[in-house]
C-alpha cells in the first residue's frame, strides 16, 4: 500500500501530517492487513519554503516508510499527484491519493481498503459535508459540479483527489498521455469497477489553502474543454438561433421598405451590429480554447520534471 500527497509551502502542516501519516500506516499494517512496505510518497510541488527539507528529512529518519520526491518546478496539483501516481505504479499493490492538510478523513481510508478487497478496481472519497469551508469555496464548489454535470462530464460530486486507485487502474491510467490533465473526469475511462466512501471535511491541520477562486475556475474550465464539447456546440445553436432571429427582421424589414414604413436609425444598425460582433468574438475565443489545448498536446513536452528523489532505493 502507498499514500501519496502532493505538497506545495507545506511547512506549517508537514510537522503535524508526517506523524499522523506514519500512525496510519502502523495501523493499516497491524489492524487491517496491509504489507509491512506500506509506504507515504509526499510530493513537493516546486515549494519556495521548507518543505522539501522537512520531507527529505522525514525520509532519512523514516527510511522505507516516507518517501519523497521533488519537481523541478511548480507543476500544479494535479501534475504533482500525477508524478506520484507514476512512481508508485508497479511499486505497490495499491494507492491512496490525500492532500498534505489532512482534511480528508484518515478513518476513511481502511473503509477505501475494504472496498477495494470486495473488488472496486477505483475507490473515491466524497465529502458528506463542507461545514468547515469557507462559504465562497461551498458556493463555488457547488457551482463548479453543477457546471460540470450540465457540461455533460461525468464526475461523482464532492469528491476531490482522495481516492483509492489499484496497481490495475494505476496500469491504465499510465495509457493516458495528454498533457494537459483532468485526473477527476479520467476515472470513468480508467476503470468500470468504482466504489464510494462517505467522510466528514475535517479542520486544516495548519497553514492555508493553495487552491484558491481562480485554480477552482482554471480546474473547471480545463475539464470542461477535456471532456466536452458542449461549448462548441452551443456556437452552433448559438450561430442558429441568430441567423433564424436575423431572417425574420430581413422579412420585417422587406415588408416594412414595400409598405413604405422604413425609418432611418443608429440603433437598427449598431444593436446588430454589436451583438453580432460579440457572438463572433466569444465563438472564436471558445474554438481557440480547443486549438490551444491540441497546440499544447502536439509538442509532446513533459507533463513534469523530476529534480530530485528521497527514498530507499537509491544507491
Amino acid at each position: 500500500m502507498a499514500i501519496v500527497s502532493p505538497c506545495y509551502n507545506e511547512q506549517a502542516v508537514l510537522p503535524l501530517s508526517i506523524p499522523r501519516l506514519l500512525a496510519l500506516l502502523s495501523e493499516l499494517e497491524q489492524i487491517h492487513g496491509c504489507s509491512g512496505d506500506s509506504y507515504v510518497l509526499l510530493i513537493d510541488d516546486g515549494s519556495r519554503d521548507l518543505t522539501w527539507p522537512l520531507i527529505k528529512a522525514a525520509a532519512e529518519a523514516h527510511p522505507g516508510k516516507i518517501r519523497g520526491l521533488r519537481l523541478a518546478r511548480n507543476a500544479g496539483h494535479q501534475y504533482a499527484l500525477l508524478a506520484g501516481l507514476e512512481y508508485v505504479t508497479n511499486r505497490c499493490d495499491a494507492v491512496i491519493s490525500i492532500d498534505a492538510d489532512l482534511q480528508d478523513d484518515l478513518d476513511a481510508l481502511p473503509k477505501m481498503i475494504a472496498a477495494h478487497r470486495a473488488g472496486a478496481e477505483i475507490v473515491l472519497g466524497v465529502k458528506e459535508s463542507r461545514t468547515v469551508d469557507p462559504a465562497m469555496k461551498k458556493v463555488t464548489a457547488a457551482a463548479f459540479y453543477k457546471l460540470m454535470k450540465l457540461m455533460g462530464v461525468n464526475l461523482v460530486e464532492n469528491h476531490a483527489d482522495c481516492r483509492l486507485l489499484s496497481a490495475r487502474a494505476l496500469t491504465n491510467l499510465a495509457q493516458f498521455p495528454e498533457r494537459l490533465l483532468f485526473l477527476r473526469g479520467l476515472q470513468p475511462l480508467v476503470h468500470g469497477r468504482i466504489a464510494t466512501v462517505h467522510y466528514h471535511l475535517s479542520p486544516r491541520l495548519a497553514g492555508e489553502s493553495k487552491y484558491p477562486l481562480k485554480k477552482m475556475l482554471s480546474l473547471a474550465w480545463n475539464g470542461i474543454t477535456s471532456f466536452s464539447t458542449v461549448p462548441l456546440r452551443l456556437i452552433s445553436w448559438t450561430g442558429a438561433i441568430v441567423c433564424a432571429i436575423s431572417v425574420v427582421f430581413a422579412g420585417v424589414a422587406l415588408v416594412r421598405t414595400v409598405l413604405g414604413q422604413t425609418l432611418p436609425g443608429w440603433a437598427s444598425i449598431t444593436v446588430p451590429l454589436y451583438l453580432l460582433g460579440g457572438l463572433l468574438m466569444l465563438s472564436i475565443g471558445v474554438v481557440g480554447e480547443y486549438v490551444g489545448k491540441i497546440f499544447v498536446e502536439v509538442k509532446q513536452r513533459p507533463r513534469f520534471l523530476v529534480d530530485e528523489v528521497a527514498d530507499d532505493l537509491l544507491p
